[in-house]
């Protein structure tokens, strides 16, 4: 299996802190801004070079014959749905959604009296199915929204990366598949971090711009990180 990790693009909670080094006044589920959608769109050109990476055998690492995308995931965060959904329409592929791919700590916004973090309720099904057409909702599910739980602490999201991880290879494990995922840079983090075993500490960070793709392979008996927040394919003025 080829794993390809994207980071959504900008959103207008990335342009206020890049504005003003603070998140006062972040929406609960930002949109993209104008930015955001022609990186999108420029993703998605991207990911539909022509080609089959890897399905003939030969060694591609850097993807210059093509991605050959056969499955598109996508957090359901606005930032991220919408994202997905440009890539997978670029690539002609329905976009699959995966709760567990959200920004780590979820849906809320913090009371700014008491530092309490409020949770909020994600897009609904009818909402999210309006605009992301292309969004393959599973049966009778999410109609009051898809974000019904408290705030995810911090204790929980090293637990959810490895279930992402287990669920990834459950999934796409010891395949040919080419699966693509649209996520969010702290979640990203804590991936990385469970992949490697390392601890999670203050102190180290993965960077991931807006769009930025990693691509780790998935081998029988390993595991080889193939290169990490990939942007060439943006012009200047659209890295963020």
């Amino acid at each position: 299996m080829q794993f390809y990790f994207i980071r959504h693009a900008q959103s207008t909670n990335n342009r206020l802190y890049d504005q003003t080094s603070s998140w006062k006044g972040r929406s609960h589920d930002p949109e993209l801004t104008d930015i955001g959608l022609r990186q999108a769109e420029r993703l998605g050109q991207s990911l539909r070079q022509a080609g089959s990476n890897g399905a003939n055998g030969t060694w591609d690492p850097q993807n210059v014959n093509g991605f050959g995308i056969t499955h598109v995931y996508s957090s359901l965060m606005i930032r991220a749905a919408h994202t997905g959904s440009i890539v997978a329409r670029a690539l002609e592929l329905p976009l699959m959604p995966w709760d567990d791919l959200h920004e780590t700590g979820g849906m809320y916004l913090d009371d700014e009296a008491t530092g309490e973090k409020i949770a909020q309720p994600g897009l609904a099904r009818a909402e999210m199915a309006e605009r992301f057409p292309n969004l393959v909702l599973p049966d009778s599910m999410y109609e009051s929204g898809w974000w019904n739980r408290p705030f995810e602490e911090p204790e929980q999201w090293l637990a959810r990366a490895r279930r992402v991880l287990d669920e990834l290879t459950t999934r796409h494990g010891s395949t040919n598949d080419h699966v693509a995922v649209i996520s969010h840079g702290g979640f990203y983090y804590h991936l990385m971090t469970t992949l490697l075993g390392m601890p999670a500490t203050d102190g180290f960070w993965f960077l991931m711009n807006n769009t930025g793709i990693t691509r780790i392979d998935f081998e029988d008996d390993h595991v080889t990180l193939m290169y990490q927040n990939r942007v060439d394919f943006l012009p200047r003025d659209l890295i963020t």
